[in-house]
């Protein structure tokens, strides 16, 4: 029996997700990987460095004070032009996933990060909330602009040449996140990689209700034709 590959996608990171805070849980000898990366990431970065300054650039693109208006701006101007607000909807669900799933991980886990301080009053490192916000945020937009919009055949989604345009956007945007959280040593790579893998299911939701709820504004439109 073939399986559809949405169905081994979801598996796989969940899979992913579920090995890594297992890991973080046993403190595993898989992140002994953590610490060469961290220790590379130091030399390859040092602080005041030209690829340090590169590394806070990109590592502040996933800041909710500049991810979350970036979303907020798109899915507002894509709802407008489709005249829906399933984009708003998904925006909205899309930036309470943080909070709602990341923050509690965090205290389970009350992971300390590179540095090595103590905790204090921060919940902890796993999973990395920048990187998640990031990776929804800019994956939401990717999302919603590949998603067809009301007025198109159900069977036509947004050109392909802009569609492969967008999600290779979110995707350089979410590595070079990634990559300056780890350079900046603000968090482990095994952070950044299960916010990914976290966002990945989220994003998967996202798509399934908002082609649920596109269908039931299609199916209200041609009752409203009828009439």
């Amino acid at each position: 029996m073939r399986v559809p590959a949405h169905a081994a996608a979801v598996t796989a990171l969940a899979a992913l997700f579920a090995l890594l805070t297992w890991q973080v849980a046993v403190d595993g000898p898989l992140l002994r990987a953590d610490t060469a990366l961290r220790d590379a990431a130091a030399r390859a970065a040092p602080g005041g460095g030209a690829v340090s300054g590169a590394a806070q650039v990109c590592a502040d693109l996933g800041g909710a004070l500049v991810a979350l208006p970036v979303l907020a701006f798109g899915a507002c101007l894509l709802g407008v032009r489709r005249r829906t607000p399933v984009p708003a909807v998904l925006a909205a669900l899309s930036a309470l996933a943080v909070p709602a799933l990341v923050l509690p991980l965090k205290e389970v886990c009350a992971r300390v990060g590179p540095d090595g301080a103590p905790l204090g009053e921060y919940a902890g490192y796993y999973p990395s909330g920048h990187t998640a916000t990031a990776a929804l945020a800019y994956g939401t937009l990717a999302l919603l602009y590949v998603r067809r919009g009301p007025r198109a055949a159900p069977s036509s989604p947004a050109p392909r040449s802009r569609s492969g345009y967008a999600v290779a956007a979110a995707v350089v945007v979410n590595l070079c996140v990634g990559a300056g959280l780890v350079l900046r040593g603000y968090h482990w790579a095994t952070d950044v990689v299960a916010s990914w893998a976290l966002a990945g299911l989220v994003l998967y939701a996202l798509a399934a209700l908002g082609d649920r709820l596109g269908a039931r504004r299609e199916q209200a439109g041609e009752r409203a034709g009828e009439r």
